[in-house]
């Protein structure tokens, strides 16, 4: 009988599959690395925690405060909530993307080597930690650069406090050296070599045509222009330092010490070393000039790979954020039968929208397909109404497997749906072939996944290269991430191109728009969203979601001036969108009766489904309010829902827009010198509209069928449409409201207009308008009535 030596996985049954773990080092790292697995998973929490505990006297902080640093963890979001939210208004920073290449506070706190590092192994530790408590049987690890310290610790060569120390005061003195960069290169280290002079160095070798230099920052940035002017596809690493180079030399000597120090035992699981790109000798492990070596020579990942494809380990699975050893383990083995794997991320990108339980969930399902060796009985109890992709979940009313708690994805299909063309144009086919080449792919399909078909970042940039060489049009990088099918890629490129030539836009819901394709009509899960109070929603949005909370619940901008929702009220809510409002008032009187009409079927969809989920005593209406039953068109903005309107005003919008991101600046919100330049890009993003005919019905008409007799507050904010709204009002149903709050849109003197109206009702008035507003047309009008 053999024994299992100290922190190895029992063996897994003959009918299981081992498995290969790759950690990823520095590049793929973001602010709320896991977040959702923090606030939901107690194993991966307990990790994190433990080793934030330990580290706290090494780096004199809170690494938890650093990983997750707003809302505090104790009340963490889910995962799509901002590193750190503006005290007002629309986090216009996210609703454009930028937020990866104009590092927030939060970002920049995080991107400083002493604790980038350490955030970074915690998590990739913890979320390795939390595979092995679902029973996952390892067989072997490959770490990429710090990534390998993280399969040092596992392997045992480290204990965890020794790990954690060591990784903290190593950051600390790369933090001493000259700052360094790094750059991409889709060349082959045979090409790249001639091209690095005196001061460059070669810092990575990931695949046949993918390297990785380093050096001087602007010896880096002469390169990168130098490489750009050739046509040769680069992009920059997310990097402080130059790693793996000379520049790490002159502390080479002190890394040695340091590591004298501790003890350091042969491993208890293979793992592949980057030094040698084979697997490492408990000679190596334990040999403190190891790791001096480690540090200043190029990591040799493709050779690594290679060593991998040895054994018998057929799954591949990426612990920690991102999928970029994902991509290039799927690109290496490309061609190759015999190195084939199962390649399987299991946290999301920086640019992916979806939650960690999401990525995480398909994973596992993707593991147990493949018949990985894991403890059905240790499965997660992982919340089944988060958004995750069509193939994982479960929509509501679904069925699901009782034993496991996940639907499992499917295999994939062996066929899909060959690119289709729209004459005259051939934008499908165009694509689909430079998909084939740069993916070294027979075929690919409309609804093939780039990024699951092995592109990773710097196989994005060569893509947007061919795309601009092809259509002559910039497509961003996010929107890659956010479409990424060849579908979505195509539409996108001929809404471009009809743009640029002045021709018709797309056909209305021909392009997608990231995180707000109407739900009714993709059948995917909506999202799910925690707010600051614990309430979980449904929404479409997470910036305006943010916005509309802290306008409703923190401002209580409609409970003002002497407004008041009584126990047992009656409210009408007009222009409802998702139900914060309708929320509200439930939150405030449990047994109030409301009403609720919202037009759009997008935000009605997410308004029955909140309603539902908090048992709300409501009566929703998928209609519009107005001075007359008919039929009217609604421009609905998925990224901007609550300027959506009856009455679309491209110029006053875009007006109402540019002024709230200056009022923005002058109120002081962190990084919106870094938005101004890109204001007009931010009004396109916010443009793209999608039309609904929607039905317009008579507030009196409303009140007849419905009997009610009294209505203790009238709330109106249907942008542009509240003077239409009261004049569905009947002579005898004003005496019935005792309150009314409007967002008034100040135009050819509606705001006396409508005060003055209300005085002759019988009401007292008090407007105001906010300082985020000032400029703009944009009011409120409080109105109680008076007494006899």
């Amino acid at each position: 009988m053999t024994t299992t030596p100290a922190g190895v996985a029992d063996p897994a049954p003959p009918t299981q599959q081992r498995v290969a773990l790759m950690f990823p080092g520095l590049g793929d790292h973001y602010v709320n690395m896991g977040l959702d697995l923090y606030r939901l998973e107690p194993v991966f929490r307990e990790q994190i925690d433990r080793a934030s505990e330990l580290l706290e006297p090494e780096l004199g902080l809170d690494l938890r405060s650093v990983i997750y640093p707003s809302p505090a963890p104790e009340a963490a979001a889910p995962e799509d909530q901002p590193s750190a939210a503006p005290r007002q208004g629309l986090d216009l920073r996210r609703m454009l993307g930028r937020s990866r290449s104009e590092p927030s506070e939060a970002e920049a706190r995080l991107n400083q080597t002493r604790l980038t590092q350490p955030a970074l192994f915690v998590v990739e530790l913890a979320l390795a930690r939390l595979w092995q408590s679902w029973g996952l049987g390892v067989g072997a690890m490959i770490g990429y650069s710090l990534g390998e310290y993280v399969a040092a610790c596992l392997a045992g060569v480290l204990s965890l406090e020794d790990s954690l120390t060591l990784v903290a005061r190593r950051a600390q003195m790369i933090e001493e050296l000259p700052p360094g960069a790094m750059l991409a290169v889709s060349l082959p280290e045979e090409q790249v070599a001639p091209l690095l002079g005196e001061h460059l160095s070669l810092s990575a070798i990931n695949g046949p045509e993918l390297s990785v230099v380093a050096g001087p920052p602007e010896a880096v940035h002469e390169l990168e222009q130098r490489l750009a002017n050739s046509g040769t596809a680069t992009r920059r690493v997310q990097s402080s330092h130059a790693f793996h180079t000379p520049m790490m030399a002159p502390i080479a000597g002190r890394l040695t010490r340091l590591v004298e120090g501790y003890a350091l035992k042969p491993p208890q699981i293979p793992y592949i070393s980057n030094v040698t790109g084979a697997a490492i000798t408990a000679e190596q492990a334990t040999d403190p000039a190891y790791w001096a070596a480690h540090l200043c020579r190029p990591v040799r990942f493709a050779d690594g790979l290679r060593a991998l494809a040895q054994r018998p380990e057929r799954i591949l699975l990426e612990a920690g954020p991102g999928q970029t050893l994902s991509s290039l383990a799927i690109a290496h083995q490309r061609g190759d039968a015999a190195a084939a794997r199962l390649v399987v991320a299991s946290m999301r990108h920086a640019y992916d929208a979806q939650p960690d339980t999401a990525v995480l969930l398909k994973a596992l399902s993707q593991l147990r397909l493949a018949g990985a060796a894991l403890e059905a009985g240790s499965f997660p109890a992982l919340p089944l109404h988060v958004e995750r992709g069509a193939e994982t979940a479960p929509g509501p009313g679904d069925e699901v497997a009782e034993t496991s708690g996940l639907v499992a994805s499917a295999p994939p299909e062996d066929a899909s749906a060959a690119p289709q063309d729209e004459p005259p144009d051939n934008v499908e086919t165009q694509l689909a072939a430079s998909w084939q080449r740069l993916l070294s792919l027979e075929r690919v399909g409309r609804d093939d996944d780039f990024f699951s078909l092995g592109g990773n970042s710097l196989v994005a940039s060569r893509l947007l290269f061919r795309i601009f060489k092809d259509f002559r049009v910039n497509v961003p990088l996010r929107r890659l991430y956010e479409v990424r099918t060849l579908a979505g890629m195509a539409a996108v490129i001929r809404a471009m191109v009809a743009e640029k030539d002045g021709g018709a836009a797309a056909p209305s819901g021909a392009l997608p728009a990231p995180g707000a394709v109407p739900a009714a009509r993709t059948g995917h899960a909506p999202l799910r969203y925690r707010l600051p109070n614990g309430m979980d929603i449904f929404h479409q949005n997470e910036a305006e979601t943010r916005h509309f909370y802290e306008d409703i619940f923190e401002h209580r901008s409609y409970v003002k001036h002497g407004v008041r929702i009584p126990q047992g009220a009656t409210v009408f809510d007009v222009g409802g969108n998702i139900g914060l409002f309708t929320l509200f008032v439930h939150t405030e009187a449990p047994d109030a009766r409301i009403f609720t009409f919202e037009p759009a079927p997008p935000l009605f969809d997410l308004l029955r489904r909140n309603v539902a989920e908090h048992r709300v005593r409501a009566e929703l209406f998928n209609v519009g309010i107005s001075d007359r039953e008919r039929e009217a068109p609604f421009t609905f903005y998925p990224r901007s829902s609550g300027m959506s309107s009856f009455h679309a005003d491209e110029a006053e919008e875009k007006h109402v827009l540019r002024t709230l991101i200056a009022n923005q600046q002058r109120l002081g919100m962190a990084g919106m010198d870094q938005i101004l330049p890109h204001s007009e890009e931010l009004l396109g993003v916010r443009f793209e509209a999608t039309t609904f005919t929607a039905r317009l019905r008579r507030l009196s008409d409303v009140i007849r069928e419905t009997g009610v007799e009294r209505i203790d507050l009238l709330k109106v904010d249907v942008q542009k449409s509240e003077l239409e709204v009261l004049e569905g009002l009947d002579e005898g149903d004003w005496p019935r409201i005792a309150q009314i709050v409007l967002e008034v849109h100040d135009i050819g003197g509606r705001l006396s207009h409508l005060s003055a109206l209300l005085e002759r009702r019988g009401f007292a008035i008090t407007s105001e308008q906010d300082s985020l507003y000032e400029g703009t047309d944009i009011h409120n009008i409080y109105a109680l009535r008076k007494r006899r």
